[in-house]
């Protein structure tokens, strides 16, 4: 299985999860311009929840949400504001992290 397959699958297993969790999937990859792109965003606990999907099959090249760091949160958010300023929304805003290692799901919410 290729990066792009291996990443679609686990945020299927993602949105499966966060479903199961009570969360409403909206919208799923969404690019942002030329700025990034958002993996999934989902309404839920009186939220509007932007998500950062990370996969890692063990973690030798270290955990998935390590991988969220300082550059890619600045990207995250200014996809959200790029996002916003296209749509109307009266909720709270949230970054939230789902974390996939091996089979585990680990949802941080509020990770930034």
């Amino acid at each position: 299985m290729n990066k792009r397959a291996i990443g679609t699958f686990y945020e299927e297993a993602a949105i499966a999860y966060l479903t199961k969790m009570g969360i409403r999937i909206i919208d799923r990859n969404v690019v942002c311009g030329h700025i990034g792109e958002i993996d999934l965003i989902g309404e839920g606990e009186g939220c509007l929840i932007f998500f950062e999907c990370k996969y890692r099959k063990n973690h030798n090249m270290g955990y998935p949400a390590e991988a969220v760091n300082l550059t890619k949160r600045q990207t995250i958010r200014k996809c959200a504001q790029y996002y916003l300023a296209y749509r109307k929304c009266d909720l709270y805003i949230r970054f939230d992290v789902v974390a996939i290692e091996g089979e585990r799901i680990d949802w941080i919410k509020n990770a930034f």
